[in-house]
């Protein structure tokens, strides 16, 4: 990312190393399935959450039957996007004013959550030797729950794919990226640790939102709603993040020429790629309308996301061979051993998850080998160019 600071991120790395075409299946999975099913994942979250509380009830209520249901709940889930792809129109400067200060929100949240899970008068450090008897156990098992724990830290590669809108961009992004990793992951564990402290595993492995049911045992019902309400909220932060950085792949693959020129425009007031996310938002409704239910987004959005993440990681080892001498604002520390273990563990990640949800890896398959026609074709148009 420090090496190649342009816009498109993963895009530039993999089309750098292994050729255009890996670089475009890259960018045509991303813009065609990975982030507009992210998004739409978040956008679906929110709705459901919010659909429990009775004044929302509504939101599950058929507004459409044929030829497919719509629920006042996607209309919902349309409208959150539409409105945050407008602000992301209007400037990454405004979007990332909107991201910092709610993220702020966000984090003093999270720690209230956890200081309240933590003095709840039911919670112990007993909890912690609880077991769950229908647990799955093995490494089997050890995946499965990986692959769901994975999405709390979806989005940790999304600055690059910003870089050229990031000044001093060299020192800007390591030190961004490791620090926001570091703060995700603490809490992320200080938050289960939490709910641990309050419930014993079997009561967390049947929850729906077990954070929810920690708060509820420590606060009661009234707490129960509040924190399904930061959850929603939290959730809705993410959007904006996903919807600012996402845009920037069709904007860079287009820029060289490998898919259609107007996404490649950038608005002359505003200084955005504003058809790029148009189109990106028009990718995303589309699957909240006819792509499923919150779980399967989520399912092809892991395996398309992970797949390339694989594929973008291992183009260090091409540029520590092609470029030994290319200046490098950041080495990458534990260079090869960590770069190697992070492939192999997605490797894993990648078989079992094809395994456990088969349709829509088998769906993401097809999707991402559709994009082979589609290159030939503009690298054709290209040349006649």
């Amino acid at each position: 990312a420090a090496m190649r600071p342009g816009a498109g991120g993963e895009y530039i790395y993999v089309r750098d190393a292994y050729g255009p075409m890996l670089g475009f299946l890259y960018a045509w999975t991303t813009f065609l399935i990975a982030k507009p099913a992210s998004i739409a994942t978040v956008a679906a979250g929110v709705v459901r959450i919010l659909g429990e509380f009775p004044p929302l009830a509504f939101l599950q209520t058929e507004i459409v039957h044929r030829p497919i249901a719509i629920t006042e709940g996607q209309v919902m889930a349309a409208a959150l996007i539409a409105s945050i792809t407008y602000l992301n129109y209007l400037g990454v400067k405004k979007a990332g004013e909107f991201q910092l200060f709610f993220t702020i929100l966000k984090v003093v949240m999270i720690l209230t959550i956890v200081g309240i899970g933590f003095s709840a008068a039911s919670g112990g450090a007993a909890h912690y030797s609880t077991s769950y008897a229908g647990a799955r156990g093995g490494v089997a098992g050890f995946m499965a729950a990986l692959i769901a724990a994975l999405w709390a830290y979806d989005g940790w590669n999304n600055m690059p794919m910003v870089a050229g809108e990031i000044r001093d961009p060299q020192r800007s992004i390591p030190k961004a990226l490791i620090f926001g990793i570091a703060v995700v992951a603490l809490l992320y564990m200080l938050t289960f640790a939490a709910v641990q402290w309050v419930l014993p595993a079997a009561d967390i492995a049947t929850a729906q939102r077990p954070a929810t049911l920690a708060i509820q045992h420590a606060l009661g019902p009234a707490g129960a709603m509040v924190m399904s309400a930061a959850i929603a909220f939290s959730m809705f932060v993410t959007l904006n993040g996903q919807i600012l950085t996402g845009a920037r792949i069709p904007f860079a693959a287009a820029r060289d020429g490998y898919f259609f020129r107007s996404l490649a425009e950038v608005n002359p007031k505003y200084h955005t790629p504003s058809a790029s996310l148009l189109f990106q938002a028009t990718m995303t409704i589309l699957l909240i309308v006819v792509g499923g239910a919150f779980e399967d987004l989520f399912n092809l959005a892991i395996f398309s996301e992970w797949l390339f993440y694989m594929i973008a990681a291992s183009t260090i080892f091409v540029f520590r061979m092609r470029e030994p001498h290319a200046d490098r604002p950041y080495r990458a520390l534990g260079y090869p051993v960590l770069p190697a273990l992070f492939i192999a563990a997605a490797t894993v990640l990648l078989w079992y998850s094809f395994i456990q949800n088969l349709r829509n890896s088998i769906a993401g398959t097809i999707v991402i080998l559709a994009g082979i026609p589609v290159f030939l074709y503009f690298r054709r148009r290209n040349r006649l160019n």
